[in-house]
Formats: C-alpha cells, sequence, structure tokens
C-alpha cells in the first residue's frame, strides 16, 4: 500500500500479520523487556519493517530506538518514519541526500470517538470531512483527517524539533486524486525556519488501513554556470512512540 504513495526512491516495507519470531538488538530488547504481547508484536514487527526496509536500501541492519516524542532515530545517512495500528505495520525509508523527511501514519479505517474531531479540525476542514462523509460513507473521513494531520507531525517535527498543535496545520484533501495539502498556520517568525511551510501528500483506503504518506525531497544543486534573474552566482503533539 505504501509503494503507491511514495517515490520509487523510498524504500517501503509493511506486513498485516505479526512474525512468529523476530530479532531485536539489545538495545530494543531493554525498551520493551516487561512489555505486554500486544506491544511487544507491534513494536517487533514493525522494526523488521525496517530492517527489510534497510536491506532496500543496501544499509545494514541496525538497531531502531526511539527518541525525543517517540521520534525513531536512524543513522545519519537516513530519514524515515514508521506507524502501526491494528492489523497493520509499515516503515518509509530514504536516503537523507535524495529527501530531507518522510512521514507516514497507519489508523484503522474506523470513526473517531466522539468529540475527537471537534477538537482536530479547523471550521474549514469540518465542513469539507463532513461532505465527503456524506458522498463517500466506506471512508472514515474524520480519522483520515487525524491520520494526515499525524504524518505532518511525523515530517515536520523530525526536521525542526519543533512542536506543533492539530489545528497549526490547515489540511485540503482531494478525494478525487487521493492526494492532500497541508499548510502551516502559525507565523512565519515563529515557525523554523529548517522545515517548509506547506507539504505535500497522498492517501488511501484500503482493506480496513487509512494511510497518509508525505515525502519532502532534498534540494537539488543548482546547474553549474546558473545564473538567477539579476545575473548573480546562485546563493545556496506528539506521534506515537514506535
Amino acid at each position: 500500500m505504501l509503494t503507491k504513495l511514495l517515490p520509487s526512491d523510498v524504500a517501503t516495507a509493511e506486513s498485516t500479520v505479526d512474525p512468529d519470531e523476530v530479532f531485536l538488538f539489545p538495545e530494543e530488547e531493554r525498551l520493551i523487556s516487561n512489555a505486554v504481547p500486544k506491544r511487544r508484536a507491534e513494536f517487533g514487527t514493525v522494526r523488521w519493517c525496517a530492517r527489510r526496509a534497510m536491506g532496500t536500501l543496501g544499509v545494514p541492519a541496525a538497531p531502531v530506538v526511539p527518541g525525543r516524542r517517540g521520534v525513531p532515530q536512524w543513522d545519519a545517512s537516513l530519514v524515515g518514519s514508521m506507524t502501526h495500528c491494528a492489523g497493520y505495520r509499515g516503515v518509509a525509508l530514504a536516503r537523507a541526500s535524495e529527501f530531507t523527511a518522510v512521514g507516514i501514519d497507519a489508523e484503522p479505517n474506523a470513526p473517531l470517538p466522539d468529540g475527537v474531531l471537534e477538537s482536530i479540525a479547523l471550521p474549514q476542514e469540518l465542513r469539507r470531512t463532513r461532505e465527503l462523509a456524506r458522498a463517500v460513507p466506506e471512508v472514515a473521513w474524520d480519522r483520515l483527517l487525524f491520520s494526515m494531520k499525524e504524518a505532518v507531525y511525523k515530517t515536520w517535527f523530525p526536521l525542526t524539533g519543533q512542536e506543533l498543535d492539530f489545528t497549526d496545520a490547515l489540511v485540503t484533501v482531494d478525494a478525487g486524486l487521493e492526494t492532500f495539502r497541508a499548510r502551516l498556520l502559525p507565523d512565519p517568525g515563529w515557525l523554523s525556519p529548517d522545515g517548509p511551510a506547506a507539504f505535500s501528500g497522498r492517501w488511501s483506503a484500503d482493506d480496513g488501513v487509512l494511510l497518509s504518506a508525505i515525502a519532502v525531497p532534498a534540494a537539488r544543486p543548482a546547474a553549474a554556470g546558473a545564473r538567477t534573474a539579476r545575473s548573480a552566482p546562485p546563493i545556496h503533539r506528539a506521534g506515537s512512540a514506535c
């Protein structure tokens, strides 16, 4: 499912079942030594997916431990994101030379608990979500909006270390193209310059799972001999712990 949402240069791995035996590095094992079986299963399987994505990129298997706000700590040469929900685990991983950030989020295709939508949605989003719910009721649009905002956060926070509230991003959904765009609303003077002020992503609703994904390409070096128009030389909330 992730492969159709992200560029081909992003390595993805996902699973709808938990393997019986999953290897964990000692650093990872210590984190869940007292965890209940459900937590051990999701923790282990998403790292099994991470190792598969590393292999696709030709990167040696390595432990993945959470840092601040549960953000997975990757090798400096990589950027990536992990997600899990009931019946689904997924990882997206890319080379830092090609992408500055990747954010993915999975949620069950089921409505949010009462009152949650009103706490995360801006007025424009609330109206659009209700319109879509009437037009395409087989998709839990309120939960999908939540997933999109989580994907925004999971893209933004590793880049900047700056926290966002749900209402700090205005999300616009294209139901036909299965895309979305998010614009950050806080004053530009407050936002970190290390991250973009807007994000474009893709979404899907298949097999009972809602997925949202964002990949931010790395800036490409200016072409040799290029000049600006003035002929000057070119100048160069938190997500859940995984």
